[in-house]
């Protein structure tokens, strides 16, 4: 994954109890069900025309264009299972916490007479309840991406570099050139 928010995202889907659906009329379907059989919404949501929903609804068309099929596959990836999610969510938010597997490059404000370069650095770090919960409220909230990294360093600064409060006081971590994120519920 390249952003936090994919990354969370991936972690959710992971709890799926079910496959998504996977041809296109399945998704079409499912999609038009979430809207309460309004296709027009549907057509809107997906950039098509209302015919071509109803098209895919009946099986008359098959293989969507591949932009089509992306946005299809992301909108059903992100209304599927709520329950399951929100289940997820609640367990890391109240006890299990979240691991989080990271590439990137580290900056550091410290105290003087220590080194203040950016390393390039993979970690993997549990969070604690308390760090999951912030990032998946941001993440519901809207959070932008860098609001996210945000509170994925401020975790990282305190479980690992700080080690939850026992060296490193006066340390700031900066969390940028990410390469890598995954998250793990």
């Amino acid at each position: 994954m390249d952003t936090v928010g994919e990354g969370l995202e991936g972690a959710l889907q992971a709890a799926f109890t079910r496959p998504v659906p996977k041809s296109a009329g399945a998704q079409m379907r499912y999609l038009v069900r979430q809207y309460k059989g309004r296709t027009g919404e549907v057509a809107r949501l997906l950039g098509v025309s209302r015919r071509t929903v109803e098209r895919y609804v009946r099986d008359q068309l098959k293989q969507p264009r591949p932009e089509l099929a992306a946005r299809l596959e992301r909108e059903v990836r992100r209304r599927w299972q709520p329950q399951v999610r929100a289940r997820a969510r609640k367990a890391a938010a109240t006890t299990g916490g979240i691991m989080i597997d990271t590439r990137a490059r580290f900056g550091y404000t410290a105290a003087p007479g220590t080194t203040d370069d950016a390393r390039l650095r993979h970690l993997t770090v549990a969070l604690p309840p308390e760090f999951a919960g912030r990032l998946f409220d941001a993440q519901e909230a809207g959070a932008t991406e860098q609001q996210l990294r945000q509170i994925a360093a401020e975790g990282l600064q305190e479980i690992y570099f700080k080690d939850q409060g026992r060296r490193a006081q006066g340390l700031l971590v900066e969390y940028t050139d990410l390469e890598h994120v995954e998250f793990e519920l």
